[in-house]
């Protein structure tokens, strides 16, 4: 399939049957067209995709995200019920073009206009079951990153017809799976932004003593954008109590937006 066919797609007289026609498959064949085998190599070595890294075993074609970010803006009405063949795709670049297409969905649902609209709320749930459904397939930092505050962060701060939201977020951060614990805390960079730190705080506490790196930055990344954009007074309270159990990797994180003295300070803590 040719960039015809996605371009159609974008044309703002476009018609059903064009948009009718546009499948996952269309959409994975014309990715696989831009393959670059030296930009291959280079997110392999960069997303640590050797043996016993995080990465182990994923696959690249070689696109920049800018790239994936047209192919999204040119198949942004892709069927919803499409998206898991990206989702499940064994191409990192495409689970990322899926992961953008539900983002970009769920950002045109969650307009103040759409806010309380029903048909709305009931497809923004249908996006946040998908997304908890495939949440193994985001399996790297960047696939979480790019999608968790946008759609479960986003989520949580609307109205919904899905039981306890709690519970569903629990359910992440109490999995065995690195990407979906990442997920509860990355969620928290909405939450926080939007005044509300009762996430950021009970998943960092959660996280506190978790082993591996990815994890000491998210947690550390969300406890800045908690002092960033609640209160520096909030953070240092969290540091007063857990600063003695936290890995240096997160306290450096957390407090990265503080004068360098109090740097020095929690850092000799």
């Amino acid at each position: 399939m040719g960039k015809d066919k996605l371009t159609k797609t974008n044309n703002m007289e476009r018609n059903e049957n064009v948009l009718q026609k546009l499948t996952a498959e269309d959409i994975i064949a014309y990715m696989e067209s831009l393959h670059d085998e030296e930009q291959r190599h280079n997110l392999m070595r960069f997303f640590k995709t050797g043996k016993g890294d995080y990465g182990e075993g994923d696959e690249f074609i070689g696109l920049k995200v800018p790239q994936t970010r047209e192919v999204v803006k040119l198949s942004a009405d892709l069927p919803l019920d499409e998206i898991p063949t990206l989702l499940t795709c064994r191409y990192h670049e495409v689970r990322l073009c899926g992961l953008l297409l539900l983002v970009k969905r769920f950002e045109r649902l969650s307009t103040k206009r759409m806010e309380y609209d029903e048909s709305a709320i009931r497809s923004r749930d249908e996006i946040v079951t998908m997304y908890l459904k495939y949440a193994d397939h985001a399996n790297n930092w960047d696939l979480v990153d790019m999608s968790a505050p946008k759609i479960l962060g986003k989520w949580l701060m609307l109205p919904t017809h899905l039981p306890d939201k709690l519970a569903v977020m629990d359910s992440l951060a109490k999995s065995t799976s690195l990407w979906r614990k990442r997920i509860s805390m990355v969620s928290t960079w909405f939450t926080s932004r939007k005044g509300d730190p009762s996430w950021c705080l009970r998943y960092a506490e959660m996280h506190l003593h978790h082993k591996h790196d990815l994890m000491h930055k998210a947690t550390g990344w969300m406890l800045r954008e908690l002092g960033k954009h609640i209160s520096m007074d909030m953070l240092r309270d969290f540091l007063k109590q857990h600063v003695h159990e936290m890995s240096r990797t997160t306290l450096r994180y957390a407090i990265e937006k503080m004068p360098i003295e109090e740097r020095q300070y929690w850092m000799q803590k």
